[in-house]
């Protein structure tokens, strides 16, 4: 356990490290040594050589719309096709799960001209509407799993106090899903926070970049890039998920345990 914490760990302590040297050590010196110098100016470049702010800024946008949507449209289509039932509700299901399988790749070039002809090229919700779509699948099949076990004497219950299915999924399944919730929105941000090929593709103008494309401004003429300026904005922009993965860890842990407990 403790050579697996050192590897685990290890990079993100260098990254730091390295993140507070001066452009002069980090060349001529031993870049695994400690530094000899500590400096922030890195972090003043980051944010002002790379608008890095504002990268941020689109980040937590296309984040939390893409998630938002994700957590929204899943819980609801795992609600119909788990607990309402209907007739072909299990191929339905099959349908959503072969989803998984389908790469973003072959949506790039379609949907690059579906946006150019209704005038959603280089905006966010050219970038919040793929990453929402293709994590669907994954958040269908989640909450269907979660929703199972839930006791179906508790639906019963509802129905004969006179509730409806409106009420019934906003006052019994909602709140019981939180971990799930939890769960599914975890598990997608990382890959949204760190989404590049929609960016790259979707997105035109420099106020609309998120950080992985703005990344991309650190790297100089003939290719040279600031690299304690890099990292310096790699630890900024890490940093936001790690601490949400520390407080939300748990839950994300029963989430993804919910198919194994009832309730």
């Amino acid at each position: 356990m403790a050579a697996l914490v050192v590897v685990q760990v290890y990079p993100l302590a260098w990254l730091f490290m390295t993140s507070l040297r001066t452009e002069s050590d980090f060349v001529n010196g031993n870049p695994f040594a400690l530094p000899s110098s500590v400096t922030l100016d890195n972090y003043a470049r980051a944010f002002g050589v790379g608008n890095l702010g504002l990268n941020i800024v689109n980040s937590f946008i296309v984040t939390f719309g893409a998630s938002a949507a994700i957590v929204i449209f899943g819980m609801m289509a795992a609600y119909a096709l788990q607990v309402l039932g209907f007739r072909g509700s299990g191929l339905v299901r099959g349908l959503f799960l072969l989803g998984i399988i389908v790469p973003v790749q072959i949506a790039l070039v379609p949907l690059f001209m579906d946006y150019a002809s209704v005038g959603l090229l280089d905006t966010h919700l050219s970038m919040i509407i793929p990453l929402a779509g293709f994590a669907f699948p994954l958040s269908v099949y989640l909450f269907s799993s979660f929703f199972e076990y839930i006791p179906r004497e508790t639906y019963e219950a509802a129905t004969i106090d006179g509730a409806g299915p409106y009420r019934i999924f906003w006052s019994i399944t909602l709140p019981l899903s939180t971990n799930t919730i939890v769960t599914v929105v975890l598990v997608n941000s990382i890959f949204i926070w760190n989404d590049f090929i929609f960016g790259n593709t979707f997105l035109l103008s420099d106020e609309l970049k998120t950080i992985p494309l703005g990344l991309q401004n650190y790297i100089g003429a003939m290719g040279n890039v600031d690299w304690t300026a890099t990292f310096a904005a790699v630890c900024v922009t890490i940093t936001p998920l790690l601490l949400v993965f520390l407080v939300l860890n748990k839950a994300m842990i029963y989430g993804l345990e919910a198919g194994a407990n009832k309730g």
